[in-house]
């Protein structure tokens, strides 16, 4: 038998409360930002609203309160509204474990993010396969030289053709040293001209870009057609993190200047340090779902 509203909600209470401590303990100062000017959030004026299913939320943001209760985080996001979600780890369970957790609360894995590096290829590829999701993404890379990004390009690339033949598309997600020169060249640019579009697509962390000073709009177009996800992450005024809607980037604007061939397949909720991670998915599941562009 479901439980009553107001046993959800006392849950769900408790659940902020833990996590909201853990994350608060842990609470480093978030990256200050040298983004440009003019990032607010101008209001869209057109009728178009993303649809639901296009609509993900990174686990990540979750990972203190999935720690705590994975279960009832998971049936709170579904509660939400949530039907999608992108993975990074499986908290202790096994593949087959974690699927049935998801199905249970009617979830879907879109998406996760796996390393390649050191990793077991062949494992991730059946882990995926359990799992549900046809696409994958490697988070985080950060070397100091041109030639240490272009060696790490192409076992990039190897890595995609390999996922692609098993039926999942490999992608690179990005931050913002990626798009600070070394020697006068963006990292980048070394990945994208390196990798193929046929094994390697872009997942686009907006709030990354602006920190890194760069036009998403402009970047999206330089990689038209590669770029098939959103993390979808707000900058407050300090150049820290924000729930979205309550910073100053301006998503309707990037979200109506890059519908052009409905390329982006995933609008992926995040924040890297939420103080109460249910209410941070709560408010940006909402946020996603009213806007219009």
């Amino acid at each position: 038998m479901s439980d009553s509203p107001k046993s959800r909600l006392s849950r769900r209470a408790m659940l902020r409360t833990t996590a909201g401590a853990a994350a608060v303990a842990g609470l480093a100062a978030a990256t200050a930002g040298t983004a440009q000017a003019g990032w607010g959030h101008g209001g869209g004026h057109g009728g178009r609203r993303l649809p639901k299913e296009r609509i993900a939320v990174q686990l990540y943001t979750l990972r203190n309160a999935l720690e705590a209760d994975l279960e009832g985080t998971l049936e709170e996001l579904s509660d939400i509204g949530y039907r999608n979600v992108e993975l990074a780890g499986t908290y202790g369970r096994t593949a087959k474990e974690f699927r049935a957790i998801l199905d249970r609360y009617r979830l879907k894995a879109v998406s996760s993010h796996v390393d390649f590096r050191g990793a077991d290829v062949d494992q991730l590829i059946d882990d995926a396969r359990i799992l549900g999701y046809h696409m994958a993404d490697c988070a985080y890379a950060n070397f100091g030289t041109i030639a240490e990004w272009a060696s790490f390009a192409q076992e990039l690339e190897t890595a995609g053709k390999a996922f692609r033949k098993a039926g999942i598309a490999y992608g690179y997600h990005n931050h913002a040293h990626e798009f600070q020169a070394i020697d006068g060249v963006r990292p980048f640019d070394v990945i994208a001209r390196t990798t193929t579009r046929r094994n390697i697509h872009f997942e686009y962390d907006l709030y990354w870009l602006v920190v890194a000073g760069v036009d998403p709009v402009r970047e999206f177009y330089r990689q038209f057609g590669r770029v098939r996800q959103f993390h979808v992450k707000d900058r407050a005024d300090d150049g820290g993190f924000a729930d979205l809607g309550t910073g100053n980037i301006d998503f309707a604007r990037i979200f109506r200047e890059t519908w052009a061939g409905g390329a982006v397949l995933h609008y992926v909720v995040e924040h890297d340090q939420p103080t109460d991670p249910l209410h941070t998915a709560e408010v940006g599941y909402d946020y996603l779902r009213n806007l219009r562009f």
